[in-house]
């Protein structure tokens, strides 16, 4: 806009100057022809007309105008002056239009610009609706390509299942046909009635003559094959009351060797993965009591079912009840060992489980704090490991392995570490069972994910590489002893010990073991690699207690047949012979 104005200001400026020139030779013109004429009137006449035919000073003079110009009259000098400021009108008046044109084309321009983008505007949300409609429409086409695919499927499915549904009864109309055959001979009209209960039985009356000879030819192998069947069934039979007369021994045996070629036996064996018998009381949360303890309890000093860095337990009797339990006496004189005391009476207060000692009650004297606990008494696992006159057997490891995992498992469940697990550390149920719980939480810690975690303490021979290194430990530090204790069960030895500590914890820092020895020769491999899975130096590469819960050494029902096959035949070697 600027640059217009200035355009119009120099427009202006040479118009006046244009004119003023004009009006100068104007006035020049008429003194010198004032002076021609005063002199000589004629000269000044032809000067006059000459000019005019000339044109020169005559501005916008058009074709038509030329023949009306010749005819008039000179003008005068008043005539002339008052052209000239008609003339000078005339050119402002023209400026002043094309400044006004100039400025309408302008803004019209701008008006056209205006319109042009709104038009194009419309012309890209025209397009953007075009595109959503055009997406929309292939949306819709897409949505009925895949409902007609479903459909064709359902059809698809549906007439597999008529087809088979017809093979089936195909397949099950010569049996009825055989059955009505066998009784035609003496209750033909009965066989009749008895068919046509069912709508089954009434379409094998309708069924054609062609189909009917192929069921007859079909009723015949099926006579063969059922007489087979009878002639195995009373051999069977009669293998069984051979069997019973003989002895508790030889009918699994007798009955193997003849059914080698009959029904194939189910090579699975469910083994016993019941919870073991829960505690005597209801879980509570325990707080320490300053009462004397003899006088809610009877504690046997003399009977000692285990012992330990903390302390001694020994046998007591609720007094008011009856109830046979466990004093663990722990010996605390200073105020932090009793903290100690009251972190594993706060870690036992948050576990209920079966295979978990429970916790019944907790007193607190001047020297020492007594906590009372279920009682089991079965012995410690590890007494089954050094004893030379039990037989333990891998398919029981498996059991005892299992019942450890599923408390490791619950225990992490709960953000506990117990730190300290180690065959003294769990105890049987029985003697006569495979039943076992996880004790000892005197070290057992809550794990913390954001307070990293480091431990300087436990048993040399179950440490876990990191703690041993002094780095954070965490729930595979727990796996790595269970890999330590199932190692030891398997095969009685310590994967990890040596002449002293110093070499055991270097044996633990290199991973030095393997399956070498001797003992590991009937092993299966899967418990090797259950074993193998757990012996990891990295933690976080270690099977945590879900994962080995789910490992097939601990799942395989074949495995845990084949398991119980040979554990049948050693105990089958050192049974008597039967008599006669």
């Amino acid at each position: 806009m600027e640059n217009f104005l200035q355009d119009k200001d120099l427009w202006i400026v040479g118009s006046v100057c244009l004119v003023a020139s004009i009006l100068w030779r104007r006035f020049w013109n008429l003194f010198t022809y004032k002076r021609k004429r005063d002199s000589s009137p004629e000269s000044a006449s032809i000067d006059i007309q000459f000019r005019e035919k000339d044109g020169k000073e005559k501005s916008k003079v058009y074709q038509k105008g030329l023949k009306t110009q010749k005819k008039k009259k000179p003008l005068d000098a008043s005539d002339l002056v008052q052209a000239g400021f008609e003339e000078v009108q005339k050119l402002n008046q023209q400026n002043s239009q094309l400044s006004q044109c100039t400025a309408e084309t302008a803004v019209s321009t701008a008006v056209h610009l205006d319109l042009i983008e709104e038009e194009q505007e419309v012309d890209k949300y025209r397009e953007r609706k075009d595109d959503k409609q055009q997406a929309t429409v292939e949306e819709e086409a897409r949505g009925q390509e895949i409902a007609a695919e479903l459909f064709q499927i359902k059809e698809e499915d549906k007439n597999e299942e008529e087809d088979r549904l017809k093979k089936e009864e195909a397949l099950w109309l010569p049996e009825e046909k055989q059955l009505a055959a066998l009784n035609s001979s003496d209750q033909t009209d009965e066989g009749i009635t008895v068919t046509t209960e069912s709508c089954e039985e009434n379409l094998e009356i309708t069924f054609s003559t062609k189909r009917h000879v192929t069921d007859e030819t079909l009723t015949d192998e099926l006579k063969k094959s059922r007489v087979e069947e009878d002639k195995e069934l009373k051999e069977e039979e009669e293998a069984g009351l051979v069997a019973a007369e003989a002895g508790p021994e030889r009918p699994e045996e007798g009955t193997e060797e003849e059914r080698k070629d009959a029904e194939p036996v189910i090579d699975e064996y469910v083994i016993d993965s019941s919870p073991p018998p829960p505690a005597p009381f209801e879980h509570c949360l325990v707080t320490t009591k300053t009462h004397q303890i003899t006088s809610y309890y009877t504690i046997n000093k003399e009977e000692v079912l285990g012992g330990g860095r903390f302390g001694m337990v020994h046998k007591c009797v609720e007094k008011s009840s009856g109830l046979v339990l466990a004093a663990k006496i722990i010996k605390a004189r200073s105020q932090k060992e009793k903290e100690v005391v009251k972190c594993e009476i706060e870690v036992m207060n948050q576990l209920d489980h079966a295979n978990l000692i429970q916790l019944y009650a907790a007193f607190e004297s001047r020297h020492e704090i007594i906590l009372v606990m279920e009682y089991v008494d079965g012995g410690e696992l590890f007494d089954r490991i050094i004893d030379e006159n039990y037989k333990l057997t891998e398919l029981d490891t498996v059991l005892f392995i299992r019942q450890i995992s599923e408390g490791l498992q619950y225990m992490h469940k709960m953000y506990i570490l117990h730190l300290d697990l180690k065959p003294e550390n769990i105890l049987c149920v029985s003697r006569q069972t495979n039943k076992v719980k996880i004790i000892d939480f005197g070290l057992a810690r809550r794990y913390k994910p954001r307070e990293k975690l480091r431990v300087n303490f436990g048993t040399p021979e179950f440490l876990a590489p990191e703690v041993i290194n002094y780095e954070f430990v965490s729930f595979p530090t727990d796996m790595w002893s269970l890999g330590v204790i199932t190692y030891m069960l398997l095969s009685g030895l310590s994967p990890f010990l040596g002449e002293d500590d110093n070499e055991t914890l270097n044996n633990i820092l290199a991973c030095q073991w393997s399956f070498e020895e001797a003992e590991f020769a009937d092993i299966s491999e899967e418990a090797k690699d259950f074993i193998s899975r757990l012996l990891v130096k990295s933690k976080s590469w270690r099977m945590s207690a879900s994962q080995s819960l789910k490992h097939p050494w601990l799942s395989d029902r074949a495995l845990h047949y084949r398991l119980h096959h040979k554990k049948n035949k050693c105990h089958s070697s050192h049974a008597p012979p039967p008599e006669g």
